[in-house]
């Protein structure tokens, strides 16, 4: 067994039919690893899986629609990973919303609870529902995707940077329960990734210029820059990292180019 060998393990990873939550979903996979695929459309977790599937000749992916705003969705997707795959190993919560862009002053309250809801409650859950299976087996690891707008401010982003920073809080309290089971939580900060979610800071060229000029490695990342990180958490090369988060920005939050 090397560092990063996953197999036989079982992952669920949320939002996984697409960005990065489906770089994860792939990297596990080529590690051995078997991995629910799960995103709020069958047919888009569906495409993710077959994919899988027919890179290693074998079901090594399962596909289980589930939105993270409905508690009963996420229970049903445990135990349908369990039916068909067995107890879970490792979870990725990696889907996330973001329903307003501007001041908070003009915020609605629906809004607000909306990205509290599924950015923070909805990773609770989650985790609440994988650790009976992790807790048996006295092993396991669970990854939050986080944000590095968890560390700073924002005027346009900034119930989603409040949610990312709970996160942050989540993983560790989280770890210090978890931990005299041998699972570990961890959370991932990623800076702007190439991903629907950042479409806006990378579709014009002049836009993702001017991200990359403040970023020391000059570009914006990629799906795959993250997913390493996922499978270093998920396996032994992690095995002795809980409670904490890992940066994976370029470089931002190094400090200001001058």
């Amino acid at each position: 067994m090397t560092l990063f060998d996953l197999t036989g393990k079982t992952a669920v990873i949320t939002g996984s039919s697409r960005g990065i939550g489906r770089a994860i979903a792939e990297q596990l996979a080529r590690q051995g690893a078997r991995v629910v695929i799960s995103s709020r459309n069958q047919d888009a977790c569906e495409d993710v899986a077959n994919a899988i599937n027919a890179e290693h000749g074998e079901t090594r992916a399962l596909a289980i629609a589930a939105s993270i705003s409905s508690k009963p969705e996420l229970e049903a997707l445990f135990e349908k990973t369990r039916a068909g795959f067995g107890p879970v190993d490792i979870l990725v919560c990696n889907a996330a919303s973001n329903p307003y862009y501007g001041s908070m002053d003009g915020i609605t309250d629906e809004q607000f609870q909306k990205v509290l809801n599924n950015n923070i409650i909805s990773n609770h859950w989650l985790i609440q529902m994988a650790l009976p299976d992790m807790r048996k087996a006295k092993d396991g690891a669970i990854i939050v995707i986080s944000s590095i707008g968890g560390l700073r401010g924002s005027q346009t982003i900034g119930a989603y940077n409040i949610s990312k920073a709970a996160d942050f809080q989540l993983v560790r309290n989280y770890a210090l329960e978890a931990g005299p089971d041998n699972i570990r939580v961890n959370a991932i900060a990623p800076g702007v990734v190439k991903t629907d979610f950042a479409r806006a800071l990378w579709e014009d060229p002049k836009a993702e210029a001017a991200v990359s000029r403040r970023t020391p490695l000059r570009r914006l990342g990629e799906p795959e820059d993250i997913a390493g990180a996922a499978v270093y958490l998920a396996g032994q090369a992690g095995a002795w990292m809980t409670g904490q988060m890992m940066v994976i920005d370029g470089g931002v939050t190094a400090g200001v180019l001058e």
